[in-house]
């Protein structure tokens, strides 16, 4: 039995059956996953039935494609409600999504939280605001203080009694108290020790969060939940760095709960509903569109298209399902007023909209008041698509860096996408696989990697094909990895014959496409390493993430880390020599009572040390990623724009 093949369950229903386990049980929980992953299942309508045995049949009812109540669960063996298959077929099924995806109406605009304009000093703050014991350390002479806001206003206040700012009410503070606590236990037994009962806590903590009206929380715990049983799985998809990241977010957010007021605390809540807020009309030309495919099985599409003022928008279609589903609705009709293009035709064709209404991430709504019809689209170097790549590419990655940032509070603006002109110079072999290098403006050598590794998708395909087409120029479309080098994942192109464009997940080259179809994949001679690959910043990162599958018993039977923080302070990293000390004492330390028996463990403290650590290491990492973009004093020549008729389509 695959994951993928039983329906979402509600995390309060998983959470609910593993409650209601005896002891005995829940320690025959994680046992009892495992084989029913190996029995066959099959589905009728909203039924899917696994057999747990020749006689015995386990039911998960999904009416609208999600198990929504306990009921919806039965068993036939004999021991059942109370037997160990219902809660065990709860939590092998993936998690459903907390709230369905709104109908896209228009709505008012939640007042956002304010620009910062440092955003260094605007992590830093928040760093020190979230991190509690460990926030002390965290104001070493490499990390900058937050400004402090002028007591001056520069405008008349309106008369009257200014009402404070909100708060957080006990019920959101409890709530978020009950997410800290499952996160921190998370941190405490590791990966391998976050069984289905562990799990069940961040469900039954995510829904309180929910009916709490703390949206973003709780999405943070169904991330993590997600990834700890992909990690547990032995999914190939899976990377300790992300299960870190969510990790880090939940706690962070967590503990920003109690803190926040205002703005900020509406940030630090989130949206369940995204809000379409009305916007004219517009003119629209299509750049391309990518396939999606998600960990949580949706599949479909999302096509990028540009207003006449370098807007970017997007237009979606993800449902259930996997990159069957992505490939198969590629060629349907976009859902967007009367028009009948496909989504392959909108990204190179263009639309006329009235009655826009626009979320604040760029979504295009599709509601009955919107009309489009189907417009005259424009070539890549052609106004107003040519504006997108004369931007230089260090502004468009510091641009990326701001809103992809890993704990930035999400304001729905900007892009992760780059826009370059290239120079093809071949593979590149990696530890994790090979990528293709390509030289841009400024000297600067970027590598491209695949945005997915399935092989129904054409990425990695496509790229096995550019490797072996060094010299060619092209103009691509990339998103940015957060990395210590120039790194991209490519997701369209200029043709290699000057014909159209490539959607590279979606569109398959062939060898009758390059210029020399019978070269061999061309090699590139070892590249300098980046700004930050001296960097000692990896030693505290390892930490971080060995926390993660080992649980803090691993850190702290490190011993003694004098060797390390020296190297990290000749780096000039104090802050993080400060952090690692801290994070690996805090591990092994316990404490005895007035008899000498251990005490338990500071789970909270450590996490609170972990976090400051985590956090640090993404904001140090993020500015060496903007470092590597800058283009080197005397590196090459730039790379001049691919000719008209190269990209033309």
């Amino acid at each position: 039995m695959n994951a993928a093949q039983l329906p979402p369950v509600a995390p309060e229903v998983t959470a609910t059956l593993v409650e209601g386990l005896s002891p005995r049980l829940r320690k025959r929980l994680d046992g009892a996953v495992t084989k029913l992953a190996a029995r066959p299942t099959h589905r009728d309508g909203d039924t899917t039935t696994i057999e747990v045995d020749d006689e015995t049949g386990l039911r998960l009812h999904a009416p609208g494609g999600v198990v929504a109540k306990v009921e919806d669960i039965t068993c036939g063996c004999l021991l059942a409600p109370a037997c160990v298959h219902r809660a065990a077929a709860a939590c092998a099924a993936p998690t459903a999504d907390l709230a369905p995806e709104p109908a896209e109406q228009p709505t008012p605009e939640a007042p956002g939280p304010a620009p910062a304009t440092d955003p260094a000093a605007a992590r830093s703050s928040e760093a020190a605001r979230a991190l509690g014991p460990g926030a002390a350390l965290a104001s070493g002479p490499d990390v900058a203080p937050a400004p402090n806001p002028s007591p001056h206003p520069t405008s008349n206040p309106a008369p009257g009694p200014a009402s404070p700012p909100e708060t957080a009410s006990p019920d959101q503070r409890a709530a978020a108290d009950a997410l800290w606590a499952a996160g921190a236990a998370v941190l405490e037994a590791g990966v391998d020790g976050a069984g289905a009962v562990t799990q069940s806590a961040l469900l039954r903590a995510a829904h309180t969060a929910r009916l709490r009206h703390l949206p973003r929380a709780a999405g943070a715990a169904l991330s993590v939940v997600t990834l700890l049983r992909a990690a547990r799985a032995g999914d190939p998809s899976y990377r300790t760095a992300d299960l870190v990241t969510a990790l880090a977010e939940l706690l962070g957010t967590a503990r920003r709960v109690g803190t926040a007021s205002g703005a900020e605390l509406a940030a630090v809540r989130g949206r369940v509903r995204r809000p379409y807020s009305p916007d004219g009309s517009l003119r629209l030309y299509g750049l391309f569109t990518e396939p999606v495919v998600t960990d949580s099985g949706h599949g479909g599409v999302r096509t990028w298209v540009t207003g006449a003022d370098g807007r970017l928008f997007t237009v979606g279609d993800v449902a259930p399902g996997g990159a069957g589903r992505a490939l198969g609705v590629a060629d349907r009709a976009v859902r967007l007023g009367d028009s009948a293009l496909t989504h392959r035709e909108l990204g190179r064709a263009g639309l006329a909209v009235s009655g826009a209404t626009v979320s604040p991430d760029g979504r295009l709504g599709a509601g009955r008041a919107v009309k489009a019809v189907t417009a005259r689209g424009a070539a890549w170097t052609e106004p107003p698509l040519a504006a997108l790549w004369e931007t230089p590419p260090a502004e468009q990655a510091a641009r990326a860096l701001r809103s992809t940032s890993r704990y930035a509070d999400p304001d729905g603006t900007g892009s992760d996408l780059l826009f370059l002109d290239v120079e093809l110079l071949g593979a590149v072999r990696e530890p994790g696989g090979t990528c293709l290098l390509a030289l841009c403006a400024g000297g600067v050598r970027v590598r491209l990697t695949v945005a997915d590794d399935d092989p129904a998708l054409a990425h990695r395909d496509n790229l096995a094909l550019l490797a072996a087409a060094p010299g060619t120029r092209l103009r691509i479309i990339g998103r940015l990895v957060p990395a210590t080098h120039p790194r991209l994942t490519l997701l369209s192109c200029s043709h290699p014959t000057g014909e159209g464009t490539v959607d590279l997940g979606l569109d398959r080259l062939r060898r009758a496409d390059l210029p020399d179809p019978s070269a061999p994949a061309h090699f590139a001679p070892p590249q300098p390493a980046g700004p930050g690959a001296s960097s000692p910043l990896y030693l505290l990162e390892r930490r971080v993430e060995q926390t993660v599958p080992a649980g803090r018993a691993a850190l702290g039977l490190l011993g003694d880390v004098t060797a390390e923080t020296r190297r990290i302070r000749r780096g000039g990293l104090p802050t993080a020599a400060a952090l690692l000390t801290a994070l690996c004492a805090s591990a092994a330390r316990r404490d005895r009572n007035l008899f000498g028996r251990l005490l338990p463990a500071d789970t909270d403290g450590f996490a609170a040390y972990w976090l400051a650590a985590a956090r640090y290491t993404a904001a140090v990492s993020e500015s060496l990623c903007a470092a590597a973009w800058n283009p080197t004093e005397e590196g090459p020549a730039a790379v001049p724009p691919v000719p008209a008729h190269d990209a033309a389509r």
